[in-house]
């Protein structure tokens, strides 16, 4: 069962005051918590043509397996800016940026080939203890996703881990450090296309079935850390995917 409590016991809270006292002395502060948002599909599109030789936003397509007809496969980049819920927590996260190829493969089967994703670090409500001001203050808590491995576009399938930012917090505290948040996303309707020239597809989906783990190797706050994020959650959970698309075949794409 999730753990109910939501904030420290006084005792932690008391030596989180002590460390973050120490993290001021030694001129700790939380930069940076919140960047610039990911470049939104519409602008993946644009006609312009980036440093690499390829189109502006399509700098992450990789390469095609051995064999592959690039006319028949196509480089797509698509952005989302997710509605997550998991355990205690709930925000809007940062705009996501995913870049993939698909296609058929020499067999006829269908093929996929991860290029990348980007996104920045979203600020956590209530910080580290659950009350703490918004901001970017010593108690600032913030969320990073990454790539966790695992994807099927054709399916909705991939997976995530979530990073926890803090100065009090060692750079290894992740949500999914032995295995990522895995999403099975279910469409919530049809897609709509927005634009056909350049291609811009809109669709949203939404898993309210995954599990959360519980952070780890957080160093001594990582059991008060998890009663504030109420984690381990194995239900509860919800992602809200609103998302938009373009794409490109690789025979369009001018490849160094």
């Amino acid at each position: 069962m999730p753990n109910t409590s939501t904030s420290p016991s006084r005792s932690s809270l008391a030596r989180l005051a002590r460390r973050t006292a120490l993290a001021l002395a030694g001129g700790a502060v939380l930069a940076g918590l919140v960047g610039v948002p990911a470049a939104s599909a519409r602008d993946a599109s644009a006609g312009s043509v980036s440093a690499g030789g390829l189109p502006a936003g399509f700098e992450d397509c990789p390469a095609l397996p051995a064999g592959a007809d690039p006319a028949s496969w196509r480089c797509e980049v698509h952005t989302a800016a997710p509605r997550l819920t998991m355990g205690a927590v709930t925000v809007t996260l940062a705009p996501i940026t995913m870049t993939h190829a698909e296609g058929p493969l020499a067999d006829g089967t269908a093929g996929q080939v991860w290029g990348a994703m980007h996104t920045t670090p979203t600020a956590v409500p209530g910080g580290l203890t659950g009350r703490a001001p918004a901001g970017r203050g010593p108690l600032a808590l913030a969320l990073l996703p990454e790539y966790g491995g695992r994807s099927d576009f054709y399916t909705g399938r991939f997976s995530l881990r979530f990073r926890l930012l803090n100065p009090l917090l060692p750079r290894t505290c992740l949500v999914g450090t032995d295995a990522p948040v895995d999403f099975a996303l279910k469409r919530s309707g049809p897609s709509r296309w927005i634009s056909t020239d350049p291609p811009v597809i809109e669709f949203s989906a939404y898993d309210d079935v995954f599990t959360a783990p519980a952070a780890k190797d957080c160093g001594p706050l990582t059991g008060p850390l998890n009663r504030r994020l109420g984690l381990p959650a194995p239900a509860g959970n919800l992602l809200s995917y609103d998302a938009s698309y373009t794409f490109r075949t690789y025979d369009r794409l001018s490849l160094r």
